[in-house]
């Protein structure tokens, strides 16, 4: 049997969750400066391995007609450009639980430099898209990993 590689996955560091990318070329435009929607998704990766690590099982919630998390709001900021080749680190900290959503800080980041950052609130919504009480374990998940710092 050969050895096999295992898909990336983050960290937590006491509250904050690390996850780390790598630019690559698909990830740029002509310039060789990361498309700005690129962001969004690694921010996006960040956030469904924080689950994962929670022992959080979206999969099985969407598959039982429970409900799914989705991004009700989101702001970006744009402070560096990110470049072909660059190792980044995907920060997140969890800063608000409620019944039906959880706040989430992001920050990615070259080393101790910040290249962009985004404010989300994700909320869980049932499949007809209505607002819906999350889990009461997954609540008590986040709450082990809840944070009132900014980054």
């Amino acid at each position: 049997m050969s050895i096999q590689p295992h898909p990336p996955g983050g960290l937590f560091d006491g509250p904050l969750h690390l996850y780390a990318v790598r630019v690559y070329y698909e990830d740029t435009d002509l310039s060789g400066i990361t498309y700005h929607a690129n962001y969004l998704r690694w921010f996006e990766r960040a956030r469904s391995d924080v689950l994962r690590l929670l022992e959080i099982d979206q999969r099985a919630a969407i598959e039982q007609g429970e409900g799914a998390y989705a991004v009700a709001d989101v702001a970006l900021k744009y402070l560096r450009p990110a470049k072909l080749d660059d190792d980044i680190v995907i920060e997140t900290r969890c800063t608000d639980i409620k019944a039906a959503s959880v706040k989430m800080n992001q920050r990615a980041m070259r080393g101790d430099e910040a290249l962009c950052t985004a404010q989300l609130r994700i909320g869980f919504v049932a499949s007809d898209g209505r607002p819906r009480r999350q889990p009461q374990h997954w609540r008590d998940a986040f709450h082990t990993v809840l944070t009132e710092e900014n980054p």
